[in-house]
């Protein structure tokens, strides 16, 4: 009797396996991550953005009137705050203060940046504000890689305003957790423009698995946001904080063999 129940609960139980084996793996939903830079200047727009639906990445320009309580705010809705780091395009524009340009030393880089990140509560990570000229300086990007890895755990975007940047190349070598932004939503500032950047960011979401976008508090962008984040579950993307999108696996072995010397002079490009 018991041998009999024994091998029909044995049969069963394989019955159950079988059919589990038929049914495909659960695939998680393809994921955005969006950051929003040059918070801080201005406080509407810095509010709008913390009280944004969703784990919308704040990032902050270190010597910014509003930053400090921007930070603040934007860490008690649970958005990630990062430094928005100033550093020197190909462009002659002026640098916002707190910058990091080609003609500092490594100690002077590295005192800029640990100022800058202490003016800024909450920082988690970092990416770029301008800098077509200095991410595409190894030597440059090496002492700043050192640093964030130093001052830790610190994570590194690379916001790509030039197809020459070697940021990201140096932050992985550097064993820094990095990514690279995808999109720019608001280059073109028309709400159409901005409109059809941001399902550039979802078809490039689901071709990847993932997608990083940057953009602005400019009003025409916060309102697309607005409109347009609540829309994302309804097309099976998740808008995920932007830290879990970035690698943490073991990075090569190998380590980046920076020139010190100056940058050659790179073409021009449309965003500095």
């Amino acid at each position: 009797m018991l041998r009999g129940i024994a091998w029909l609960l044995g049969a069963l139980w394989l019955n159950v396996a079988a059919a589990a084996a038929l049914i495909p793996p659960s695939v998680e939903k393809p994921a955005v991550s969006i950051i929003i830079d040059d918070m801080g200047t201005r406080l509407a727009a810095g509010l709008r953005v913390v009280n944004m639906p969703g784990p919308v990445a704040c990032s902050f320009l270190p010597r910014a009137a509003h930053t400090h309580y921007l930070a603040l705010a934007a860490h008690s809705r649970n958005k990630e705050v990062m430094l928005h780091l100033p550093m020197q395009p190909i462009a002659h524009r002026p640098l916002d203060p707190g910058g990091l340009t080609l003609d500092m030393t490594q100690h002077q880089l590295v005192q800029t940046l640990q100022r800058d990140l202490a003016l800024v509560p909450h920082v988690t990570g970092v990416n770029n504000h301008m800098g077509s000229l200095l991410t595409q300086h190894p030597g440059h990007m090496l002492w700043l890689m050192r640093a964030l890895k130093h001052d830790g755990p610190l994570f590194f975007v690379d916001s790509r305003t030039t197809a020459r940047t070697v940021a990201l190349q140096v932050a992985r070598e550097n064993h820094v957790p990095s990514v690279k932004r995808d999109v720019f939503l608001d280059d073109d500032r028309h709400p159409d423009a901005i409109r059809a950047q941001f399902m550039r960011l979802v078809g490039i979401a689901e071709k990847q698995g993932n997608a990083v976008a940057i953009g602005h508090p400019y009003p025409e962008t916060l309102a697309v946001l607005e409109q347009m984040i609540p829309q994302l579950a309804d097309r099976g993307i998740r808008l995920v904080p932007l830290s879990t999108l970035i690698p943490r696996e073991e990075p090569r072995s190998e380590t980046w063999q920076a020139s010190l010397s100056p940058s050659p002079q790179a073409a021009r490009n449309s965003k500095p």
